[in-house]
């Protein structure tokens, strides 16, 4: 990778960073200190949930809402909102003295985290080259993977600050129900010492909470020193700044032929775009012409065949059950018969390191083994751990004290569970849907498909704790009942998407709507005469892959500023 390409990489580095490490504010619902600061989140189940889930609905608003932000006040200004937003999110969290801090915080927070997922991608797709792009699809998933391995092992760490209970004197002093370690579990009600506690410290949660700020720091100082997207300056008539932010990023002269070329190609999907819009929506403007473009998704049955599997997808990633296992992996683990305060919070630290490390061979191996085949591999694996763990929770409730042995082979399945998601759902999830829409609709598609998976997202962190508490074991045949439908929903109805061009995907569903969209670039090429240069660069427009030499022979002409500019966001 060349050194001009590196710095491409940060942004998602960043955001995934800023979305993993909110979801420790899971695992600090399971301190003492914090129960008894806000006893109803703690020993409430439902409460609970929605403190979880607020995040995640904050988010869809904030993915729906960000598009006009980034398009009227740029890519890069966005994202200093976002950061600006997170900070307040995370400072109320941080100095939270009730409940309704906890709420507000959490809301904000998430609704800065659904702008920069929307941001992020987009900025990235048109600041990098087309050898490069793809990778990073992959690569932000495994920075959010990075960013929940660091809190969950932030939050073992400071949640020794003062030992790891409320009372000093620990158990003994507990009136709570009996665990599966035979002693006294602590109720936030009664066993509070008459002066707060004087064990656990406050700075075991607060600390973790606000060092969510520290990343958001440096994405938003570090965007301070980032250029403007060279496209957006072209959508504004700000050609000759886009020409030198080009030659800025490629690290060459503004005169060289390789930066005039993509200068060009940059002119030609802005120019793509506005004929897109003439011809389909002749007359329209605002949030009629919006309207209009979104609606054609629905309206034609090859878009809303694609659509559908994006939005299926995006449900599936959540009802496979891997952000029930993540949000309340202390909770899970408790369960298991592990100690909830220590023991727990450390088995939950190991599944930050199998998420993180079982995500590297999908960046490395998506497109020799296909999606098709690592997601129905991937559905079967995590089927299978459900089902185990399952069975041990209903043969050993209760019995985990004298069964040791059976929890930790229930621990085991569970990290099994992650490590079939990390390489297969995770991943895929979010590649498969930037693969199958046409240039022209990707966009308002994309938006769509996101904001499902975060509303999905705020459905299981919501129900979950109340499935834990009022069915058990049947929380796991539950997602294992949903694995079963997804491996089964791939098998029958998901095409492969590996190294075809968007012209095969017409054919796969049924309508041209690629074709039509490479016809109309073409002429743009020869109005502004790209293609009289006989130096074009092809590829699938997939944000996967490129087009090879050898693919080439396949026909597909449409440059890859085609790809890069249905890669973004913009409304």
């Amino acid at each position: 990778m060349a050194p001009g390409y590196v710095e491409k990489e940060r942004p998602a580095l960043q955001k995934g960073g800023l979305t993993g490490l909110m979801k420790n504010g899971s695992s600090i619902l399971a301190t003492e200190n914090f129960g008894s600061k806000f006893p109803k989140i703690y020993s409430d189940a439902d409460i609970k949930g929605w403190i979880v889930g607020i995040l995640q609905l904050g988010a869809w608003a904030g993915a729906l809402s960000n598009g006009p932000i980034a398009q009227k006040f740029s890519r890069k200004y966005s994202m200093m909102i976002a950061v600006s937003i997170f900070i307040v999110g995370s400072a109320l969290q941080a100095g939270a003295q009730n409940s309704d801090y906890i709420f507000a915080g959490r809301f904000i927070a998430g609704w800065a985290i659904g702008m920069l997922s929307h941001v992020v991608p987009m900025y990235q797709s048109e600041i990098s080259p087309p050898e490069i792009r793809g990778s990073l699809v992959s690569l932000q998933q495994f920075s959010i993977t990075v960013g929940i391995l660091v809190s969950f092992w932030l939050d073992y760490g400071f949640h020794f600050i003062g030992g790891t209970t409320c009372n000093r004197l620990g158990h003994s002093e507990y009136t709570g129900p009996i665990g599966d370690n035979n002693k006294h579990t602590f109720d936030p009600y009664k066993d509070v010492p008459s002066g707060g506690c004087d064990g656990q410290k406050e700075a075991s949660w607060r600390i973790p909470l606000a060092l969510q700020i520290v990343p958001a720091l440096i994405l938003g100082i570090g965007m301070m020193f980032f250029p403007f997207s060279p496209r957006w300056l072209m959508s504004k008539g700000r050609e000759e700044e886009a020409l030198h932010v080009v030659s800025k990023l490629r690290r060459l002269n503004p005169d060289h032929e390789r930066v005039r070329l993509e200068w060009l190609e940059i002119k030609a999907a802005v120019e793509f775009d506005k004929e897109t819009t003439a011809e389909y929506y002749p007359g329209k403007k605002g949030f009629k012409l919006a309207a209009a473009q979104y609606l054609m998704l629905f309206q034609r049955r090859g878009l809303f065949k694609r659509l559908s599997i994006g939005c299926i997808m995006q449900f599936f990633q959540q009802f496979c059950g891997i952000n029930a296992i993540i949000y309340y992996a202390p909770t899970v683990f408790s369960n298991l018969g592990l100690d909830g305060n220590t023991t727990s919070l450390l088995a939950t630290g190991v599944v930050g390191i199998v998420n993180c490390v079982f995500t590297i061979p999908a960046i490395l191996y998506l497109d020799k083994f296909g999606r098709r085949n690592l997601l129905m591999v991937g559905a079967l694996g995590m089927l299978m751990s459900h089902v185990i763990v399952a069975a041990i929770s209903a043969k050993y409730d209760g019995k985990f004290a004298s069964n040791p042995g059976a929890g930790w082979a229930g621990v085991a399945f569970i990290y099994i569970f992650i490590a079939n998601f990390s390489y297969s759902w995770g991943p895929i999830g979010w590649v498969l849907p930037s693969e199958i829409f046409p240039a022209s609709m990707r966009s308002r598609a994309m938006s769509i498909t996101t904001s499902a998976n975060w509303m999905m997202n705020f459905v299981i962190g919501r129900a979950t704790p109340t499935m834990i508490r009022d069915i058990g074991f049947g929380t796991y045949i539950f997602f294992a009942v949903f694995c079963l439908l997804m491996f089964l929903w791939v098998l029958f109805l998901v095409p492969e998407t590996k190294n075809k061009t968007l012209e095969e995907m017409d054919v796969v569903f049924k309508d041209n709507s690629s074709a039509v969209d490479a016809e109309r670039m073409k002429r743009v090429n020869e109005r502004i005469g790209l293609s009289a240069s006989g130096n074009i660069r092809h590829d699938t427009t997939s944000s996967t892959t490129s087009v090879t030499e050898g693919e080439k022979s396949n026909g597909y002409t449409t440059t890859h500023i085609a790809g890069q500019r249905g890669d973004t966001h913009a409304v």
